[in-house]
């Protein structure tokens, strides 16, 4: 691309830039409301400056890749998966249907899907050697952190996982991972509880088998009752991606380097574990438990207009409207509580929801609640402990991981990951020996 000032020609879809420094004017083509970033390279005031680069941290305005997968319209409230709304997903869909969507691009019909379900029924249960290696952990240990390193594990279990261009060991790879991690979740649930780890029972779907391996005691057949199994459903369809957020960044960051997706998607995990990522629900919930009481609500409220306060479940970095997902999980907590009777911080929650619907302060900063508002309480109902959140978004988000890190794979446009940095520190300092220090 060549100065504007030089050639005299704007293209239509363009900006225009000029160079203070130089007085030059250089013309950037713009696609898809993007520039992009390498051609900001070619403006330079001096030889051998390298020429101007963006400082963006946490990639706030900066697009990193072209994605098919999920479209997000903050402003509006929109999510869909593959141009499907996720309003008729959650009411129409299960998780499996929804995970083949992600994977392979569009919705199955009745033999695909048949064949998928079996394909990832089949492959559930994980060797023997894998869970004494989970059975290894310190009787106290934060499921996440078991998840995190059994999932790395399990590129050892499968080095042909390394062969990712083959597309047919791929698909087997993305069949064994979308399986196995119920069963990995579940064993790091039970592992804390100091009980037995439960087989999967491939009778049932995959959310009742689920709940089946995290439940089970001594019964022959372990049945939930349908509404907490749709309900968990909901919750997984819910979560199972949402963009280029941290976790799935860090997928395809480390995809980028062609490592096996078992690598990959284990720094997803890690990504997630963080509480900026995965633990806002658990902070909701110690919100609700410090309110205490709906008498208590405005004068949090009050608090938290003066700073004194923070306000948890509200706002998202996307979303400046209601969060589309938040809408859907508060209908599946009332079927949740119809089975497990109502969490008295349900009714807080709900009053603090309408005040800060109805003032001023909240609409104007565009705080409405998002999914982890809600999402809590169900897990809670649920009887899960706080710990067990994480892992909870994990299992159902592994889907849209690999979705987009097969579409990564086959984007000409990726390089291996390695953003610019701004040096900040000395220069050319010399070496003084440790006796005249």
């Amino acid at each position: 691309m060549t100065p504007a000032s030089e050639e005299g020609i704007v293209t239509e879809q363009s900006l225009t830039v000029r160079d203070n420094r130089t007085g030059k004017d250089f013309d950037l083509a713009i696609t898809d409301g993007t520039i992009r970033a390498a051609d900001l390279k070619q403006i330079s005031a001096s030889d051998g400056d390298g020429g101007l680069a963006t400082y963006d941290p946490g990639f706030v305005n900066t697009a990193s890749c072209r994605s098919s997968v999920t479209f997000i319209d903050g402003d509006k409230g929109i999510l869909e998966y593959r141009g499907y709304p996720i309003e008729q997903l959650a009411e129409q869909s299960n998780y499996l249907e929804v995970a083949y969507l992600l994977v392979n691009g569009k919705l199955p019909n009745k033999a695909e899907y048949e064949a998928w379900a079996h394909d990832v029924t089949y492959h559930t249960f994980v060797h023997e050697n894998l869970k004494t290696f989970m059975q290894g952990f310190r009787y106290d240990a934060h499921p996440m952190g078991m998840l995190l390193a059994s999932v790395g594990a399990l590129s050892t279990f499968y080095p042909e996982s390394r062969n990712i261009f083959d597309e047919e060991s791929r698909a087997l790879q993305i069949r064994r991972l979308i399986a196995k991690m119920p069963t990995l979740g579940a064993f790091a649930f039970r592992h804390a509880q100091g009980k037995p780890y439960v087989y999967p029972d491939n009778e049932l779907s995959y959310t009742a088998n689920f709940l089946s391996m995290l439940f089970k005691m001594s019964e022959p057949k372990y049945a939930a009752d349908d509404r907490l199994v749709r309900a968990l459903e909901i919750l997984f369809i819910l979560h199972a991606d949402h963009e280029q957020n941290a976790s799935t960044n860090a997928v395809r960051a480390i995809g980028s380097t062609q490592v096996d997706p078992y690598t990959a998607v284990a720094g997803g995990i890690g990504a997630l574990y963080g509480p900026l990522h995965g633990g806002a629900n658990e902070a909701v919930l110690k919100m609700l438990r410090r309110i205490g009481s709906v008498d208590h609500v405005p004068s949090f409220i009050e608090g938290v207009k003066n700073g004194e306060e923070r306000l948890m479940g509200f706002g998202h970095r996307v979303y400046k409207n209601y969060d589309p997902r938040a809408k859907i999980i508060k209908k599946a907590a009332d079927d949740v509580f119809e089975v497990t009777g109502i969490n008295p911080l349900l009714k807080i929650a709900v009053e603090l929801e309408k005040i800060a619907l109805e003032d001023e302060y909240f609409v104007s900063r565009k705080l409405y609640p998002n999914v982890d508002f809600y999402s809590g309480l169900i897990y809670e109902a649920l009887q899960f402990p706080p710990e067990m959140f994480t892992v909870l978004f994990a299992i159902p988000r592994t889907s849209g991981w690999l979705a987009q890190w097969l579409e990564m794979l086959g984007d000409g446009d990726q390089k291996i990951a390695r953003p610019k940095q701004i040096y900040t520190g000395e220069r050319g300092v010399q070496y003084v020996p440790m006796g005249d220090r």
